[in-house]
Parts: C-alpha cells; sequence; structure tokens
C-alpha cells in the first residue's frame, strides 16, 4: 500500500515512520509513504501557505492555490486515488473504517493547520473526511499518523502473527481479552490456571469470556452490534445477574 502525505510540516512523521513495526513494513516492501512538502508547490519568495479568511475572524487559513497544486501534481486532476482530509468534521474513524481502506492500493492524505482550509479544496479536490475524535488538535498529522498506523496493520505480512490485528480490541466487536506473559508468578500475582493448562480450547472460550466482561464493564454499547453466538449470550446473562442481581428479575 502506498500513502502520499500533503503537509506543511513533513518532519513530523519521520521518526514514527523509522521505528518499529511501521520502519519494519516499509523495509519489506509492504509499505510506501511519501511526504509531500506543500510550501514546495507555493509560488511566492516566502512560501506562503495561509492567509487571512474572507470576512474577518481569528486564525489563518490554508490557501486553496498551493494545495491543489500539489495533490494534482503528485496524484493527477482528478486524483487517482482517495484524498482523505484528517478534520474534526469528518466521519469518526474506526476499526470498521480501517478495514475499509486497507484495502485500497494507495490512499492520499492531506493535513489541514492552522484555522483551516479553504472550502474550496473541501468542495472540489478531497474526496473523504476523517476525524479521529471530537477534539481538535493544532494539525492533521497526528491524526493522519493514527490513519497509517491502524491501516498497516490490517496489511497481510505487516504483523509478525497473521491473526494478531483480529484479535485487537474492536476488530472482533469486542474489546480485547487480558494477556499474560513470564513470569508465571510476579509479586505474588499468578497468572490464570487455564493459560497454562495447554487445554487450547479451553483458553479460546476463556478468552471469549473474558473480552465479553471486559466489554460489558468498560464498552456496553459495543454489545449492540457484536456479532453474538448463543453461548455468548448466555454467558453474558450469567455474569450480568453476577453484577446486578436485580437485572434479570424483570419489573
Amino acid at each position: 500500500m502506498q500513502f502520499d502525505v500533503f503537509t506543511l510540516f513533513p518532519a513530523v512523521f519521520i521518526p514514527y515512520l523509522e521505528a518499529s513495526i511501521l520502519q519494519r513494513a516499509r523495509a519489506g516492501g509492504l509499505l510506501d509513504v511519501h511526504l509531500h512538502d506543500i510550501r514546495t508547490w507555493t509560488t511566492d519568495k516566502h512560501h506562503v501557505t495561509d492567509d487571512a479568511p474572507f470576512g474577518g475572524g481569528g486564525g489563518m487559513v490554508m490557501k486553496p492555490d498551493p494545495v491543489f497544486a500539489a495533490v494534482e501534481d503528485v496524484l493527477g486532476a482528478p486524483p487517482a486515488c482517495p484524498l482523505i482530509l484528517m478534520t474534526p468534521q469528518g466521519r469518526t474513524f474506526t476499526q470498521k473504517v480501517a478495514e475499509e481502506l486497507a484495502v485500497l492500493p494507495r490512499i492520499g492524505l492531506l493535513c489541514g493547520h492552522y484555522e483551516g482550509i479553504d472550502e474550496r479544496i473541501r468542495q472540489h479536490l478531497v474526496t473523504d473526511e476523517i476525524s479521529i475524535g471530537d477534539y481538535v488538535l493544532t494539525g492533521g498529522e497526528l491524526p493522519a499518523l493514527i490513519l497509517m498506523d491502524a491501516i498497516s496493520r490490517l496489511i497481510p505480512g505487516v504483523l509478525g502473527d497473521p491473526d494478531g490485528a483480529m484479535d485487537d480490541s474492536f476488530a472482533m466487536g469486542l474489546l480485547e481479552y487480558p494477556q499474560y506473559t513470564r513470569p508465571a508468578e510476579f509479586r505474588g500475582w499468578g497468572v490464570p490456571e487455564v493459560l497454562l493448562s495447554g487445554n487450547h480450547a479451553r483458553i479460546a472460550r476463556w478468552r471469549r469470556e473474558q473480552a465479553l466482561l471486559r466489554t460489558l464493564l468498560r464498552r456496553p454499547d459495543l454489545l449492540e452490534n457484536a456479532s453474538l453466538s448463543d453461548a455468548d449470550r448466555k454467558y453474558l446473562k450469567k455474569v450480568q445477574s453476577e453484577v446486578d442481581p436485580g437485572a434479570s428479575q424483570g419489573p
């Protein structure tokens, strides 16, 4: 997969892209990231990319001309791949959205900055808008990194465990079950016996039940859309009655 990132601050990306999983994915040819400094496409000697908003008000707005020039020079006109604007006004980024985007061969990411972007960029250049949450950051660089990280994990071969991404929180519609590693006892705290049993069927069921329990206690809203078996529902009914004895009594 190839990411083309359009930003005023390309240096922000380099340390993260040159570390850990993303670095190995790039070295292995599974991930290709091109950073494009929008200032390169300015035509004035001071490389100005922003200006005061029409109508007055605080802050500065990113100018349309260098952004259009950068994107059309790299991706073509119209863009040959989706161009996603990182903005709190976009659709919320979720694991499902990451899975949707992970099948694409190429994605463009546009990082806003300052007070925002000229609306004509949004109307006539951007093809999608994504938000990482209901809060505002200084720019779109950190959200773009989050997208690249989450999407890259879903590319076959990027993770050492081929099934690792599917066990993560949200990937299966639930929060992830608890994880343990050596030593088996630490400061008097042990590991659940089932994980040491070698019985893979018991371990799988324990993990499923722990994921259900953790989701019930921390994010019960996720259970509304989770794919649940009859055994899952029976377990949830049991633990709900234990957590709230009156829950199963009815009015």
